[in-house]
């Protein structure tokens, strides 16, 4: 409940600042004036979405299989769609060595769920199924609609900015230019506080959909060992070129691989007998700890899509019963 609230209060805010802005720069310079960014923005992330599947395709380099192919990943994707309530998504298997795993489609009936060739020799078979859950949840939960949506105020922000800033430049002060360069400004200022909302978002998202996972029959100790390994899975990678592939499309992933270097050293505080996973009885001693993060570390989030992994843990350590 409380992760849901936050998603509506944050998209009352997004909308608010909109609202607030085509107000106040309608009234400065007639209706006409924002009207068109806003069509502008929603033609150009809707063309996104529309071909964003082919894309993410492409970059990931997946290759579709059958359930003759790949009968043990099949039928847990067919397990967790009926428990879902879900069309059964598309299965595909990443070429990709770097252990992962992502979900994208542009509705419920569209989705497809993907992992990657390294994940499946890292994963245990309980592991493996909490880690689908999570992406079946941000399918359910429509998220790649969310995000793209949410993403059209700061695109918004950005190119008023832009020409607001250009108009006060090369505009004369009997025609307002020193009070359009100042508008601009306050775009900007309004375009960097929108992105980094649209990024709490996103993260707000991964909370979500850990905890649609476990609501589809995972335990949160899976989810939290198959995180752990996922993480020191990606900071021993060595394929600099396949990391560099990925950068525009890993908000994708379930976590993100250029923080697992920094990650490791949070997390090993909880495997306490250095077997490489987390188990239930390590997870419920977390539970009973606080999570202190340095300064460094919570500037690092709010500047990403994914949450921190050490508290993206310890809140699944609140589902465990």
């Amino acid at each position: 409940m409380w992760l849901q609230a936050r998603m509506f209060l944050l998209v009352a805010v997004l909308f608010g600042i909109l609202y607030g802005v085509i107000t106040g720069v309608g009234t400065w310079i007639g209706a006409g004036g924002t009207i068109p960014y806003i069509i502008l923005a929603f033609v150009f992330l809707g063309f996104q979405y529309l071909i964003s599947p082919s894309i993410v395709g492409r970059t990931m380099k997946i290759r579709w299989v059958s359930e003759k192919e790949a009968p043990e990943l099949h039928q847990m994707v067919a397990e967790l769609a009926k428990e879902a309530h879900l069309p059964k998504p598309r299965v595909g298997i990443s070429q990709l060595a770097i252990p992962n795993a992502f979900a994208f489609g542009r509705t419920q009936r569209d989705g497809r769920v993907c992992v990657t060739q390294g994940i499946l020799k890292l994963l245990s078979k309980d592991e493996l199924r909490a880690v689908l859950g999570h992406e079946m949840s941000h399918i359910k939960h429509r998220d790649m609609v969310i995000i793209t949506l949410l993403s059209a105020i700061p695109l918004i922000m950005y190119w008023l900015a832009w020409s607001m800033m250009w108009s006060g430049a090369f505009g004369s002060r009997r025609q307002g230019g020193n009070y359009a360069a100042l508008i601009g400004l306050g775009a900007f200022l309004l375009y960097i506080i929108t992105n980094l909302l649209v990024l709490y978002g996103s993260r707000i998202r991964e909370y979500y959909a850990d905890l649609g996972s476990v609501q589809l029959g995972s335990m949160p100790h899976h989810l939290a060992s198959a995180l752990y390994k996922l993480v020191y899975g990606n900071a021993r990678f060595k394929g600099r070129e396949e990391l560099r592939r990925i950068e525009g499309v890993k908000a994708f992933f379930l976590n993100d691989p250029s923080r697992a270097w920094r990650e490791i050293r949070e997390l090993s505080q909880i495997d306490r007998d250095m077997s490489g996973t987390i188990d239930y009885d390590e997870l419920m001693e977390l539970r009973q700890k606080e999570v202190r993060l340095g300064t460094s570390d919570k500037l690092m989030e709010i500047f990403t899509t994914h949450p921190n992994m050490l508290k993206r843990i310890k809140h699944l350590s609140s589902l465990a019963a």
